[in-house]
């Protein structure tokens, strides 16, 4: 299934697809998904996890209108060496995000690598009066074609740090429409 963003890395050597199933529409969903993030609301790990993390890198639990509002080119810090970001590509509220985002690499055994190139997208489809999925696909261009680690490595902790977001993110909608 094409999405948007799968044009600007059309050969990317890994790609990683996780669904969502969340508790609200998507105009709920979609200021939770516009404020994620590092240096924003973060990235809603559930409560059982959160109670791990300081309580000043914990994420928010309630919508940050001050979040709100991202346009084409804004950048969003993430984590990892250097100063990593996405960049928004692409926007439409309240359907889909496209992230994008180059990273320089350290050199292997003191040879150069090219750099990390990357889309995250993230698309909101209606499957009742309150319920979305969230499609989010990351791509990656490694310069190369990725071994066993970053293939099954990556695959394995994106597909616990989705489980965990989608857990996150369902307590938060939970919570938002007990209060409404």
């Amino acid at each position: 299934m094409r999405l948007p963003g799968d044009d600007v890395l059309p050969d990317a050597g890994l790609v990683m697809d996780r669904v969502l199933r969340l508790d609200g529409a998507p105009e709920d969903v979609w200021p939770w998904v516009e404020q994620l993030g590092k240096e924003r609301a973060g990235w809603y790990m559930p409560r059982a996890v959160e109670r791990f993390v300081p309580r000043s890198r914990r994420a928010t639990r309630a919508i940050q209108p001050h979040l709100l509002g991202l346009s084409v080119g804004d950048r969003i810090p993430d984590w990892g060496q250097g100063t990593p970001y996405f960049e928004v590509l692409q926007i439409e509220p309240p359907r889909h995000l496209v992230y994008w985002s180059e990273r320089e690499r350290k050199p292997r055994r003191g040879v150069a690598r090219p750099p990390m190139r990357l889309t995250w997208t993230l698309v909101l489809s209606e499957l009742g009066p309150a319920a979305t999925q969230l499609h989010l696909r990351l791509r990656l261009d490694l310069g190369h074609a990725p071994g066993p680690v970053p293939r099954y490595g990556g695959d394995l902790l994106d597909r616990v740090t989705v489980a965990l977001l989608g857990r996150g993110l369902n307590e938060r909608l939970r919570q938002e429409a007990k209060s409404a």
